[in-house]
């Protein structure tokens, strides 16, 4: 049976967007395939906001989570495997979900490399138990 964390995430990230609120997601920054920009994680976590006034072509894919946003006024391009993402939350009340940390599976951890992936090969993720969420102002 397929996963069904993008069929969640793709109707909360509606569901806040619809309510007025801002979306963001939790994502685990060394899960093998994620490129984000480096020096924005801490302690192995990026928070992401995908509202739409934030990003430009969001992708919540079946696999994958791909955008474009800016950090410190620079373009990047962001790759984040659904399976990296840990929680999507509102930003404004904190309303949303968190998901199960799942092991990379063995075509994950191989060639992350592919046609569609990131060329760098990121470490596992270190377990930390469960993910914790701050309030960012």
């Amino acid at each position: 049976m397929n996963s069904s964390r993008p069929y969640l995430l793709r109707a909360l990230y509606e569901w806040i967007v619809d309510n007025g609120c801002t979306p963001h997601v939790l994502v685990a920054s060394e899960y093998p395939g994620t490129r984000v920009p480096a020096g924005y994680a801490k302690d192995g976590q990026i928070v992401l906001n995908i509202s739409p006034s934030a990003v430009r072509y969001l992708e919540l894919g079946d696999e994958v989570l791909t955008f474009e946003g800016r950090f410190g006024g620079v373009p990047q391009s962001l790759y984040v495997p659904v399976q990296a993402v840990q929680a999507i939350y509102a930003r404004e009340n904190g309303q949303g979900m968190f998901f199960e940390f799942e092991e990379p599976g063995p075509d994950e951890e191989g060639d992350a490399g592919g046609e569609d992936g990131p060329e760098d090969d990121a470490p596992p993720p270190r377990p930390s138990g469960r993910p914790s969420l701050k309030v960012v102002k």
